[in-house]
C-alpha cells in the first residue's frame, strides 16, 4: 500500500510478516520504519541470527537495547523500504543512553576524577616506599 499524497510506501505488520515469510526476505520494523536487511545479513557485526530472529517483526526494542552507533543508524537508511501504516504506529523506542554518561552528574563526569587519582596515589606511595627503603642501605 502506498501513501499517494507523499509517495511513501506504507505497510502493515501483517504485510511485513508476509514479506518475510512468502518472499523469504529479512524485513524488520524499527521505530515505525520498515527495513529490508536481506542484503546486509552477512555483513551484520552481531551475526545473521540476530537479524533473522527479528525477521517479520517489530525489532525496535531489540535494536535500541544494543545501543547502535550513529554510523549504524546512518547506514540503515539505505535499507528503508516503507513506513508502518499509521493505524499501527507505536511511540518510538528511545535509544539506550551511552555507557558512562550520567545525566544527574551535571555533565561533570561523575567519578572520572577517581580514575586519575587512584593511579597517582599508588605511584606516589610506591616512590615514597622505595625512597625510604633504598636510602638506608
Amino acid at each position: 500500500m502506498a501513501n499517494i499524497a507523499s509517495g511513501i510506501k506504507l505497510l502493515t505488520l501483517l504485510e511485513v510478516k508476509d514479506l518475510a515469510e512468502k518472499e523469504k526476505k529479512c524485513v524488520i520494523v524499527i521505530n515505525n520504519r520498515v527495513y529490508d536487511v536481506t542484503k546486509f545479513i552477512d555483513e551484520h557485526p552481531g551475526g545473521e541470527e540476530v537479524l533473522k530472529e527479528q525477521q517479520g517483526r517489530d525489532a525496535s526494542s531489540a535494536f535500541e537495547d544494543v545501543g547502535h552507533s550513529s554510523d549504524a543508524r546512518e547506514q540503515m537508511k539505505q535499507f528503508e523500504i516503507a513506513e508502518l501504516h499509521p493505524d499501527e504506529v507505536k511511540p518510538p523506542v528511545k535509544p539506550r543512553p551511552l555507557v558512562g554518561h550520567n545525566e544527574t552528574s551535571g555533565g561533570g563526569g561523575g567519578m572520572s576524577w577517581i580514575k586519575l587519582a587512584i593511579p597517582l596515589l599508588v605511584v606516589t606511595l610506591a616512590i615514597i616506599y622505595f625512597r625510604f627503603t633504598t636510602g638506608k642501605n
